[in-house]
């Protein structure tokens, strides 16, 4: 009887973010000093626009109001080229940093990946056959694609987005307090019923973008069973029921994926319109203080200031708009984060075997000693508690003495067998599907450890040896062949 095959279970839902966060900061650790110059070329390129935005007051008051009703001359226009040329490069310079961090970021994110990816797979090749009996290919082999993809899009662009949107966000407050406090107030109080739309769209957003990195898990899996088990589906003409099973998964990835998408999208017209409300809002109170209150006030405002306080006022709700987008990617990419985690942070198989497999020979007096060079003679070394060693000759006894077993502890496959196969002996098990057959196979190979009874290999209890040296005694024949990529050599 073969193990169970399980498919996924409740929908995925983070359940420690704060943690998972801190993992993934230990991975973009490895590159901290690659991540302190995408930090300064993030806030350099940001101060950029920021300071570039502060020379319109100076060229309207100072220069483009004056020549009002003068006649233009190339003197007069001289302190608007000094200012052009200056805005020239910093614009410039912020163009460089942006260049810049966007390809150090590319590093890091792959390298970051890289890290991940060994990690997971070197964890993997030590997990128990009973772990990988009990999830789906395909569902595995999401933690590799999806999630991975989800983790590098938001380290190369959410990241990077999310501290440029910040930096942006307090420069920009700090140069709208600096124009006009009281105008400031207002797009504050605006700034506050767009926090609770981002905060009832997001909620939502990230719910279904959690169910969405599920689905394609739950898609991915049964794929990869039904195409690797396709001849059955076919001898069996089982297509039709094959077809509404899928069909009915994929209208759960669709569902999610829409619902997700949408509340994600819905999120830019939002604020896109709050942001040219506010603007007009602005546009309108700042003129009525330009006619109504003197320039020499605490609340007087210039034409100068008040086109570049609306400058400001577009700046500063853009990038609070990409923050709230870049939390949706974020969030899914802690939970394909926490999906790669779960795997990594599952137990791998234990082995607390002791007694080992080595070369051997007979010495003058027929005593078995071990060796180091090949003699086609093998021996189990024993050590014992009072620090002796036994060798015992490598045979091929097996025997099973009142063995029960069980996969899931409820369903008992195989109960007090006793059984044995000396050297030489050729032995043929002949049952019914789920008689048990490969379940001795497993049980040999300690691939599952019994619940009670003893299995003796060479009359040594086969928990007392070593799972490397047990299995590498052992050849085994599978009923389902499977080559690797390269040569019939590099599979033998």
């Amino acid at each position: 009887m073969a193990p169970p095959k399980g498919m996924p279970g409740a929908p995925f839902k983070p359940v420690n973010t704060k943690r998972t966060f801190s993992r993934l900061l230990g991975y973009l650790g490895r590159s901290k000093h690659l991540l302190i110059l995408v930090f300064i070329f993030v806030a350099f390129s940001s101060l950029a626009g920021i300071i570039g935005t502060s020379f319109v007051e100076k060229i309207t008051d100072e220069i483009l109001l004056p020549l009002i009703g003068t006649q233009v001359t190339a003197e007069a226009l001289a302190p608007l080229v000094k200012i052009l040329i200056s805005l020239g490069v910093i614009y410039a310079l912020g163009a460089v940093s942006s260049y810049a961090y966007s390809r150090i970021m590319l590093q890091v994110a792959h390298k970051t990946l890289n890290s991940i990816r060994a990690d997971l797979f070197n964890h993997m090749m030590d997990l128990p056959i009973n772990f990988f009996d009990t999830h789906t290919h395909g569902e595995l082999m999401s933690r590799y694609t999806s999630d991975t993809d989800a983790l590098r899009e938001c380290i190369s662009q959410s990241f990077v987005q999310l501290v440029s949107s910040v930096v942006t966000v307090v420069g920009t407050f700090a140069m709208m307090a600096y124009f006009s406090p009281i105008l400031t107030l207002f797009v504050v109080a605006m700034l506050i019923c767009a926090f609770f739309i981002i905060k009832a769209l997001g909620k939502q957003s990230a719910k279904y973008f959690r169910a969405q990195q599920q689905c394609v898990g739950k898609v991915n899996g049964y794929i990869e069973e039904y195409i690797e088990g396709l001849k059955v589906v076919k001898v069996f003409c089982h297509e039709a029921t094959a077809k509404n099973n899928f069909a009915e998964i994929n209208n759960n990835l669709r569902h999610a994926a829409t619902n997700a998408n949408t509340y994600a999208s819905i999120l830019m017209p939002i604020m896109g319109n709050i942001s040219y409300i506010t603007y007009a809002a602005t546009a309108t109170i700042g003129s009525l203080i330009i006619m109504k209150v003197p320039e020499e006030s605490f609340f007087g405002l210039t034409v100068g200031a008040l086109f570049t306080f609306l400058l400001y006022t577009r700046q500063f709700f853009q990038p609070i708009t990409q923050i709230s987008q870049q939390f949706n990617n974020i969030i899914a990419a802690l939970a394909g984060a926490e999906r790669i985690f779960e795997i990594i942070d599952t137990p791998i198989e234990e082995d607390d075997g002791y007694v080992t497999l080595v070369n051997a020979k007979k010495n003058e007096k027929g005593e078995i000693v071990e060796c180091d060079e090949r003699t086609g003679m093998w021996a189990w070394k024993h050590p014992h508690s009072d620090g002796t060693v036994t060798y015992t000759e490598w045979q091929g006894d097996v025997r099973f003495h009142d063995v029960t077993f069980s996969y899931d502890g409820k369903k008992t496959v195989l109960k007090n067998v006793s059984l044995y196969a000396m050297p030489g002996q050729k032995i043929a098990f002949v049952g019914s599907t789920g008689a048990g057959k490969t379940t001795i196979t497993n049980l040999i190979n300690r691939f599952y450890d019994i619940q009670d009874g003893k299995i003796r290999y060479d009359g040594i209890n086969i928990n007392k040896i070593k799972k490397s040296d047990l299995r590498r005694s052992l050849g085994i024949v599978l009923q389902d062949t499977h080559l690797f990529t390269g040569t019939v050599k590099d599979n033998i």
